[in-house]
């Protein structure tokens, strides 16, 4: 568009936007998937367990020895996902458990006589601990002899979910029209914050003025869709000395142009890193879109009890919204974890196992709903949050480990990022998972786990920041009628 963003009336109406861009140019999955057939595996390295809602039947871990990841390169899959989580980390953590991953991989695909190539999955309203993570990888990847990295590909657009990158301006679609990410609700968040729309802009903000706005490449609709993959694979070829670029996207097409861009650079010998939101790894598997999953794809998955568990621990507003339309559906039995109660070591443990019994006496006859209290405490600085954040998801997780333990419930759905990886590794004990599909389009992603307590039992990963007013009423009503 012809202003400056902070010259619109906001939130923008989503035409304006995308008036005069220059026409769709088509790439079907299928040419991705031919072209990407027996190159090297996509592993993306989840910051949080969202990333899979795009995908269908695709391997993922929570565990990340050399026997996991050698089981996940088995797999017939163009993709599979590692859950590192490390959004909920401390910045030495989140480096740490990179640095881990990152070398039993390498290790497991000199076992298994393949290559890979690496995805750090970000969240696409831009939080998460970027530079940091492309930083280690590329230093990582660099000592284990896979060479330096030329250039970070940052591709934050969620189709789906309405955030769409134009002239290197990331927006998210709201009910008002599309909103700059830097004034949304995410951009001030207590622990990842940010001010800018604009990639280039956010680039220099996040590294400190580190790598300049005007340093970074910015990869247009106009060189996507007008010039097409050769134009765009010899722009990501010119990438040098781990250079940051940045891609506009506004549909799937442009997504599968730019995947077989890096198909062909990468093939010519560049070696890149991405930066994503979850729709990019579907275009770059070569997957196309898939239909929600049907009652009767459901049916064979289910826990012994007649209802299921829900866990919600997110905080965002429409968590909210989400939670008042499911209360007026009914069939649901409440139980709140009051997080003051949860910061004294005195009452903590009592107060968990209260909640923990009462949900489980009660999927005999609803499906119980655990969730946090809704006001949301934070830390004195970033880390100081979010080790409040981990002390409330670790009894989130406590409790879902005693309800399965008492009984298994018919599915589980876990709302919230770190509540959706607490669940599933600590709560449930899932160490290897299939993501099957999901149960809304592109938004909630279905799990199979395929070990530990929770085989067998559904499990649903719905971010907080997704869907509309209904989303979780409707993912409910489909899990019922399974």
């Amino acid at each position: 568009m012809s202003l400056p963003l902070h010259a619109q009336t906001l939130p923008v109406p989503e035409a304006a936007v995308l008036e005069g861009l220059p026409p769709v140019r088509e790439a079907n999955a299928a040419e991705v998937a031919a072209r990407i057939s027996g190159g090297p595996r996509l592993v993306v390295l989840d910051d949080d367990p969202t990333g899979t809602q795009t995908v269908a039947d695709v391997p993922v871990l929570t565990s990340w020895t050399v026997d996991d990841l050698r089981w996940a390169l088995r797999q017939d899959s163009a993709v599979f996902f590692v859950l590192t989580n490390t959004r909920s980390l401390s910045s030495e953590d989140a480096a740490a458990r990179n640095r881990e991953v990152v070398r039993a991989l390498h290790a497991a695909a000199a076992a298994e006589g393949t290559g890979y190539v690496l995805a750090s999955r970000g969240d696409s309203t831009l939080r998460g601990h970027f530079p940091l993570e492309t930083d280690v990888l590329a230093e990582e990847l660099t000592g284990l002899g896979a060479g330096a990295r030329d250039g970070v590909v940052l591709v934050p657009a969620y189709i789906e979910a309405g955030r769409l990158t134009v002239g290197s301006n990331h927006w998210m679609r709201t009910a008002d029209g599309l909103l700059p990410v830097g004034m949304s609700e995410f951009a001030r968040d207590a622990t990842f914050g940010y001010r800018s729309s604009s990639l280039p802009e956010w680039v220099e903000e996040k590294t400190g003025g580190h790598v300049p706005a005007d340093e970074v490449l910015r990869v247009t609709l106009d060189d996507l869709r007008g010039g097409g993959p050769a134009h765009t694979a010899r722009l990501l070829s010119s990438l040098r000395g781990g250079r940051v670029a940045v891609v506009d996207a506004v549909c799937d097409d442009d997504l599968r142009v730019l995947a077989l861009a890096l198909a062909e650079a990468e093939q010519n010998g560049a070696r890149l890193l991405y930066r994503v939101g979850p729709s990019f790894v579907r275009a770059r598997a070569g997957q196309a879109g898939r239909a929600p999953l049907t009652p009767a794809e459901l049916r064979p998955l289910h826990g012994d009890a007649p209802h299921g568990l829900i866990v919600v621990g997110s905080h965002v507003a429409l968590t909210t919204v989400q939670l008042d339309r499911l209360r007026e559906r009914g069939g649901i039995a409440e139980y709140e974890l009051d997080v003051a109660l949860l910061l004294d070591e005195e009452r903590r443990e009592a107060h968990i196992a209260e909640v923990a019994a009462a949900a489980a006496g009660a999927l005999d006859s609803a499906d119980a709903v655990i969730r946090t209290s809704r006001v949301l405490v934070t830390g004195a600085d970033a880390n100081d949050s979010l080790a409040i954040s981990r002390r409330v998801s670790a009894a989130l997780v406590q409790a879902v480990r005693q309800v399965n333990a008492t009984r298994r419930p018919a599915f589980v759905v876990a709302k919230g990022g770190i509540t959706s990886s607490d669940t599933a590794t600590h709560g449930l004990g899932i160490r290897r998972a299939w993501a099957r599909g999901t149960l809304l389009p592109g938004i909630v992603s279905l799990w199979e786990p395929v070990d530990g307590p929770a085989a067998g039992i559904p499990y649903i990963v719905f971010a907080g920041n997704v869907g509309g007013a209904d989303a979780l009423a409707d993912a409910l009503d489909l899990l019922r009628s399974a």
